[in-house]
């Protein structure tokens, strides 16, 4: 999972929160990524933030909410 973030990005503080809160039910890795400084980054991901990807689909923007989270994780399991 990783998860693209700005500083000073209050919704990506909360993303981040709920994120670590399911981490260890599901044990996946989390990368984060600071979008600051980066042009290309900055051009995809600034008016997304907080953006999640998933196995390299972006899943959440804006708001991650703990059981739509869940059921997404659940769903990529599933698949794999």
């Amino acid at each position: 999972m990783t998860l693209y973030r700005a500083e000073g990005c209050q919704l990506c503080a909360e993303a981040l929160e709920v994120i670590r809160e399911v981490q260890p039910e599901f044990g996946f890795e989390l990368t984060l990524v600071d979008i600051g400084g980066d042009p290309v980054l900055e051009e995809r991901y600034r008016l997304l933030l907080p953006a999640v990807e998933i196995d390299g689909a972006l899943e959440f923007t804006f708001f991650v909410d703990t059981d739509e989270l869940r059921a997404c994780l659940v769903a990529t399991s599933e698949r794999a």
